[in-house]
């Protein structure tokens, strides 16, 4: 039996991959329950890392970025994300990576914002596309010994569903988690698996 942490449990990605994954291989993680943790802070973290002990991979569902119009933007909106979606997950690597067993992957999630941006997203896009170069960077660092990656969700069909809009231009949330559980066994270090509706 496997001990994968999946930071993001409660959210609707997080849920699926523990669902594919097996929920009896799973630690689950997340603001409001499960082991609770909030990765914009550094010590919730390292107090997470230290209870759990050994894992044999960590899944990060977990970080929120802002989506507005750039005019609506304000320093709260930029510095917000930056400290949840792009630090937050660095943080994940940089206090979880000595706490997973050889052959084991650290798996982050990004967006196909980084990509392709629209109006509304700058901050997401550079949040993504910061966490996207930091996977790429991690992997050339021979003290991390880990597998560092991620996968990239385009709109979730959920998600699209929740927001009142045809669920058929997204992708599944199982089918990106899918996905995740490919990158978590066998994704490359510094790949980035895309996961959007062809």
């Amino acid at each position: 039996m496997s001990k994968i942490l999946v930071i993001g449990a409660a959210g609707m990605i997080g849920a699926a991959v523990v669902e594919a994954l097996g929920a009896e291989n799973c630690i689950r993680a997340s603001r409001n329950s499960g082991e609770t943790v909030d990765i914009s802070d550094p010590k919730s973290l390292e107090a997470l890392f230290e209870r759990l002990g050994e894992l044999d991979g960590i899944v990060c569902a977990g970080g929120a970025a802002r989506f507005k119009p750039w005019a609506e933007t304000a320093d709260v909106d930029w510095t917000f994300s930056l400290a949840n979606k792009l630090l937050g997950q660095v943080n994940v690597v940089r206090y979880g990576a000595s706490r997973v067993r050889a052959g084991g992957a650290i798996t982050l999630t990004t967006g196909l914002a980084a990509q392709y941006p629209a109006p509304g997203s700058a901050i997401i896009t550079t949040v993504n596309a910061g966490v996207e170069a930091f996977v790429r960077a991690a992997a050339v660092e021979p003290s991390i010994g880990v597998r560092v990656n991620a996968v990239s969700p385009g709109w979730v069909a959920e998600t699209l569903k929740a927001m009142g809009r045809d669920p058929a231009g997204g992708i599944p949330a199982a089918d990106v988690a899918q996905i995740t559980v490919r990158q978590v066994r066998d994704g490359a270090s510094g790949s980035v698996a895309p996961a959007a509706k062809r």
